[in-house]
């Protein structure tokens, strides 16, 4: 199961009041792969695929993954960060292999 931070479910309400946008879903997948694991993405929608897509009810917000990407999202975490280097939501995924730089080139 996916889990939201109560930071990260406040601001993800907050954003979907903003945007008007209520009725959406927050979808997160699997972007690709690189030497530094896996790469995430997030988006706001509100088309859900019965056929293709899993949904979840977590702090209040519906979260929607495809089928396929279940299994890589179940131990990922959505936080909020507002730091030096900016803010913005982050996925952290601790079950995935974080092997950046294992290719011996780093990465670019």
């Amino acid at each position: 199961m996916v889990e939201v931070s109560e930071k990260a479910a406040a601001e993800l309400k907050s954003l979907l009041e903003e945007q008007d946008k209520q009725d959406h879903s927050l979808r997160i997948f699997i972007a690709g792969m690189s030497c530094c694991g896996v790469q995430y993405g997030m988006s706001l929608e509100n088309e859900i695929s019965e056929e293709e897509d899993v949904t979840e009810e977590v702090n209040g917000l519906k979260i929607v993954m495809n089928k396929n990407d279940v299994e890589g999202l179940s131990s990922a975490t959505i936080d909020y960060v507002d730091g030096p280097q900016g803010k913005g939501f982050v996925i952290d995924n601790s079950s995935s292999a974080n092997a950046c730089g294992s290719c011996g080139g780093g990465c670019s």
